[in-house]
Order: C-alpha cells, then sequence, then structure tokens
C-alpha cells in the first residue's frame, strides 16, 4: 500500500487597470496625511476604476493631485475631493513632475503621450497600465528617446486595496528613480524594486496571476470535494488557508532546487505523489467531481516517472513547463 508523504511544517509565523474600485477608508493605510512642506505635483492620466484608486490615494495622502480623462465626467468625485481637473493631456504632463497613467493597454499610453513627447521630457513617467514585458520595454525606450525618466509598474491588488501598505507595488525599470519617489509612491503600497529591467513588473504580474488563478482552481476543486460531503467551504477554506502557509515554505525550498537544476527528493518523491493523488482521483470520481485539473498533475508526475526521475521531488516538474 502506497504511502503519503510526510509534511514537516515550518514553525507558522501572512490587471489592466480596467479590471481591477476605489475605496476611501482604508484603516490600514499607507495613505497618512503628508506634512504640506511634503506635498508634491502628481498627475494621474486615466480615471478608471483603479486610475480613480491611486488618484485618490494621493489626494488622501495630502498631495497636490492633477487628474485627466477623455471622459471629463470620470473626474468629478475626484475634483469634488481637491484633485485639479487638466483640460487636456498637455496641461496635465506640465502640472507636474511626477506622471502616473493608468489606462486600458499600451496603445492607449502611446496614443496619449506620443503628441505632448516634449512637455514630458525631464519629467518621471510611471506607467501602471497592464502589459506585455516585451510592450514595457519598449515603453522604456521609446521614454529614453524623449529624455523622459520611467518606471514600468504592476499593481498587486484590486482598487479598494490600494493605499494599504499590505498590497505590493511592482516596479521596474530605473531603481533611481523609484528610490527618489519611493516615499510618495508608497502611499499607494508597498513599492518592490525589480530592477533596472522595465519588462519585469509585466512579466512577475503575469506570472503571478497564473500564480492566482492556479490556486483557485485547487481550492475550488477541493471545496467542491469537501463541500459534496457536507463539509462548508468556510470550515474547509480555514483549513486550507493554514495549509497554503506550509505550501508556501515547501515553495520557498524548491525554488533553491530550480536555480540550482538538482531536485533531491528528500522530503517527499515524485512517485510516492503519483500514488498519493490518486486517492483524490478516486474521491473526485465517487462524488461526481470534475478531476481534469488534478488529471493534469498526474500526467505531468508520470511523465516525469517515466523519464526516470520519481525518485527526485516535484520541483522537478518544471522542466516539463520549460518545454
Amino acid at each position: 500500500m502506497a504511502t503519503t508523504p510526510v509534511l514537516i511544517p515550518p514553525t507558522l509565523r501572512q490587471e489592466s487597470c480596467a479590471r481591477r474600485q476605489p475605496c476611501h477608508c482604508r484603516p490600514d493605510s499607507a495613505a497618512a496625511s503628508v506634512e504640506s512642506m511634503n506635498a508634491q505635483n502628481i498627475t494621474v492620466i486615466g480615471l478608471g476604476q483603479m486610475g480613480s484608486a491611486l488618484a485618490d490615494a494621493f489626494l488622501a495622502a495630502g498631495h497636490r493631485t492633477t487628474v485627466f480623462n477623455r471622459t471629463p465626467e470620470k473626474a468629478d468625485a475626484l475634483v469634488a475631493r481637491g484633485a485639479v481637473r487638466a483640460a487636456g493631456v498637455a496641461e496635465a504632463v506640465t502640472a507636474s513632475e511626477l506622471v502616473v497613467v493608468c489606462v486600458l493597454d499600451f496603445a492607449a499610453v502611446r496614443e496619449l503621450l506620443a503628441p505632448v513627447a516634449e512637455s514630458l521630457r525631464g519629467r518621471v513617467l510611471v506607467n501602471l497600465t497592464t502589459g506585455s514585458p516585451e510592450q514595457a520595454r519598449a515603453e522604456a525606450e521609446w521614454a529614453a528617446e524623449h529624455g523622459i525618466g520611467y518606471l514600468d509598474g504592476a499593481v498587486m491588488t484590486t482598487p479598494p486595496g490600494v493605499g494599504d501598505s499590505a498590497n505590493m507595488i511592482l516596479y521596474a525599470g530605473a531603481p533611481e528613480l523609484l528610490a527618489e519617489h519611493r516615499v510618495t509612491l508608497a502611499v499607494l503600497g508597498d513599492p518592490v524594486d525589480l530592477g533596472a529591467d522595465a519588462g519585469l513588473a509585466s512579466l512577475y504580474d503575469a506570472g503571478l496571476l497564473g500564480l492566482m488563478w492556479s490556486v483557485f482552481g485547487g481550492w475550488l476543486h477541493a471545496t467542491a470535494l469537501a463541500g459534496a460531503d457536507g463539509v462548508p467551504a468556510r470550515d474547509f477554506t480555514a483549513v486550507a488557508t493554514r495549509w497554503m502557509r506550509t505550501v508556501s515554505w515547501f515553495m520557498t525550498g524548491y525554488a533553491e532546487q530550480i536555480d540550482a537544476g538538482e531536485y533531491p527528493g528528500a522530503d517527499a518523491t515524485i512517485d510516492v505523489q503519483v500514488a498519493a493523488i490518486g486517492h483524490l482521483l478516486h474521491a473526485g470520481e465517487a462524488r461526481g467531481i470534475d478531476n481534469r485539473l488534478p488529471e493534469l498533475h498526474l500526467e505531468l508526475m508520470r511523465a516525469a516517472v517515466d523519464a526516470g526521475h520519481g525518485g527526485d521531488s516535484y520541483a522537478r516538474i518544471i522542466e516539463a513547463f520549460r518545454k
């Protein structure tokens, strides 16, 4: 009879802008009011849900905030709270040293900013629009050609989370610019510096969203499985979120193996996990649960075993994704 892997947990200790709703009460917010002498002139271009949340966070922190949106009515609520409405893009960018843009896509960024490139010269452009790493690198090159400081960013929360220091804003592109404006940008969330390659924020964003959807898929499958026997989703999830801390501990160890290119199976080997996942598939089948997700995991595990890597750790599966 196959044995399930013994898990030794560690000591436990916590999109495109168009897809992410402003929140005006932030009990744990980083957006504490700044002294008037430290207030900056900041421009926010693009007032969808995310752009509005960004502008609101700057306002809440006491910064002099100029806003622009092609549909002017979207600025009304912000203007009522003290923002300055710019009549056009040129007026918006010349109002501030720091210009934040958050619109539908990179094509919209270029359409808005190309005509005012000379007005942007010498200023810092923070692009929080979601796009691909290649688009971000191209935008950084365009900015450099026009003498514009450039930071590309990814907001790793939905609009209600903007302004909470528990949430990350990823930045890539010129570390010295992030260092210079870190205090100001910190009112949006915790600034994470990914380095000089302007494409890295978009790359991390894509990867982290993929991780999120995979976690959601696994959680929903497991919740459906437990729910078939009458377990409430809330009860199962309370245990599942604690389990995720252990999973993150495994990930940290596996990351070292991946970087080294060596996959010792000291904790739990793939061949043992092939046996363990069989129990999951049997339980799902008996309860009429869609098993396509764990079947994919089993397919990847079996391929590794067939290739002679059954004694390796689960981290070995990365080689299947690399192909």
